[in-house]
């Protein structure tokens, strides 16, 4: 039996001083593009992390799939901060310095406890788990699907809107089925 995770970020976000901003037209239009490119399948669940951006997003591809979006803490934002920093590029030092606490996760420890929950294998069914999330929290469940240093989720962008797919089974390690499809969303 498989798990397969459909990772969605959040659409394009409103102004950047904003806190905790919520979707643009641009980001209105890449969600409901994303639920179109989805609508058929049949997901077991629908999960956002609590920034208001991800939460409106889920509603809008939500509506046209099914479950309700329900928030997890396992989707929410967090940047992993590696407590070794010396092989890293004083710009790269500097920006993982500025990261809010509240969204700090040293050595990525929470974002391991994330796959860990959230790639659970049913011995008797495949599950279809549609999360909507941002941009570091996917670069590192590619990182770890990869089996990549480290370092590597830094190296790894995700467009908003766009659509990463991991499968997870009991036999096997995890498989990267696409990362940072956006042939679903619209021209800019």
């Amino acid at each position: 039996m498989e798990t397969t995770l459909y990772l969605i970020r959040h659409g394009e976000a409103a102004d950047a001083d904003d806190t905790d901003p919520g979707l643009t037209e641009r980001g209105t239009a890449q969600a409901a593009a994303v639920g179109d490119r989805l609508n058929g399948l049949q997901f077991d669940g629908i999960l956002h992390s609590s920034r208001r951006r991800a939460q409106q997003t889920a509603g809008i591809a939500g509506a046209l799939l099914g479950p309700t979006p329900q928030h997890s803490p396992h989707a929410d934002d967090r940047t992993p901060i590696p407590s070794d920093q010396s092989g890293l590029s004083a710009n790269l030092r500097a920006f993982l310095a500025d990261v809010p606490d509240d969204e700090r996760d040293p050595d990525g420890h929470c974002l391991d406890r994330s796959i860990e929950e959230l790639s659970w294998v049913a011995s008797t069914i495949d599950r279809h788990v549609l999360i909507v999330t941002h941009n570091f929290v996917i670069a590192w469940f590619v990182r770890d699907a990869l089996d990549a240093p480290i370092i590597t989720w830094t190296r790894l962008n995700s467009a908003n809107g766009a659509l990463t797919i991991v499968r997870y089974r009991t036999d096997e390690p995890a498989r990267l089925i696409t990362f940072n499809d956006t042939g679903h969303l619209p021209s800019q």
